[in-house]
């Protein structure tokens, strides 16, 4: 999807953003299924929260300017924003809150 982004400066920075906090959902997400701790653990988790909200925000700020659209980019950004949920209620049963 990166790819169908213009590359005009904007597009290229956004680009960068977004491919970085994608990529980084998952790599933090594994680093979590393979901490030593629970602090460690939660602290892996909270980090691919953020990152996945983050792609979410960078997809709404593509769609919202006009730079891309289609189904394709509504679906992406749907399924940042249920990645982020999910990682936000394993964090909240992880740290025993409701």
């Amino acid at each position: 999807m990166a790819e169908k982004i213009p590359q005009n400066v904007t597009g290229k920075i956004i680009t960068g953003q977004l491919v970085g906090a994608g990529t980084s959902v998952g790599s933090n997400y594994r680093a979590a299924c393979r901490a030593r701790s629970k602090r460690e653990f939660n602290s892996k988790l909270q980090t691919a929260q953020e990152e996945a909200d983050e792609s979410a925000y960078w997809i709404e700020v593509l769609l919202e300017s006009g730079m891309v659209q289609g189904e394709d980019w509504v679906s992406l950004h749907s399924e940042a924003d249920q990645l982020t949920a999910i990682v936000t209620k394993s964090l909240i049963t992880s740290r025993g809150r409701r």
